[in-house]
């Protein structure tokens, strides 16, 4: 004969076994993020030590200890890692742009362009050898990529701002600023930012002083005819 288990009994067993399913989750969720940490502590270091190109994901998948189905299944490529790595520091650099872009009560929009344009530059100095390989055009994922990233959007939308409400307050003439902001961050491109500090030589406040003469000083300012 059935015996029909009354309802209260059937809510605590179905609760019994949701945290039992919980209980087991949890160690497996703590063992995926010590996966993914070693995996990015492992990889910033063979980055550092033999250069981006150089490393091989069977090379990360065997330092870090573990199986390459374990890797790929967290990045499908060394482009995805390198995102991962530069999420941490990007999240800064975008929350210290944006301070600089509000500080309307002491600067000028072209005044605050200036300071994320220095800033962007010291972003570049830091984490250069990543985002260099990032924005590598070498291969058509990352081409689509290097347009998606926080650091290219945060940059862009900034900048389109700053210049947008120069304008306003008759600091430019009008001007496209969309593709100015897209000029402006192809023209400090990490990739050339460091040929022109290994190869050419520039000192950092050098390259900055170039970007300023362009897009700052450079840049039709509004006059009463």
């Amino acid at each position: 004969m059935d015996i029909e288990r009354p309802q209260e009994q059937v809510a605590t067993t179905e609760h019994s076994s949701t945290r039992e399913a919980g209980a087991r989750r949890r160690p497996e969720r703590r063992q995926a993020a010590d996966f993914d940490q070693r995996i990015l502590r492992v990889a910033r270091r063979l980055f550092a030590e033999r250069g981006i190109e150089e490393v091989s994901m069977h090379q990360i998948a065997q330092e870090a200890g573990i199986g390459q189905g374990t890797l790929y299944r967290r990045y499908a490529h060394k482009g995805e890692l390198i995102l991962d790595l530069l999420n941490e520091s990007a999240r800064r650099f975008v929350e210290e742009i944006q301070a600089y872009a509000e500080d309307k009560e002491t600067r000028s929009a072209l005044g605050r362009l200036d300071s994320v344009l220095r800033r962007s530059l010291a972003f570049i100095e830091e984490e250069g050898i990543f985002l260099a390989a990032m924005m590598d055009t070498s291969s058509a994922e990352r081409r689509e990529m290097k347009f998606s990233t926080p650091y290219y959007r945060a940059s862009h939308s900034l900048i389109a701002h700053l210049l947008e409400e120069a304008i306003a307050q008759g600091e430019l003439e009008p001007l496209d600023t969309i593709y100015t902001a897209d000029a402006i961050i192809a023209t400090s491109d990490p990739a050339l930012y460091l040929f022109q500090r290994q190869r050419r030589g520039y000192t950092s406040e050098q390259i900055l002083e170039g970007l300023r003469r362009i897009y700052i000083q450079g840049v039709p300012i509004s006059t009463q005819q």
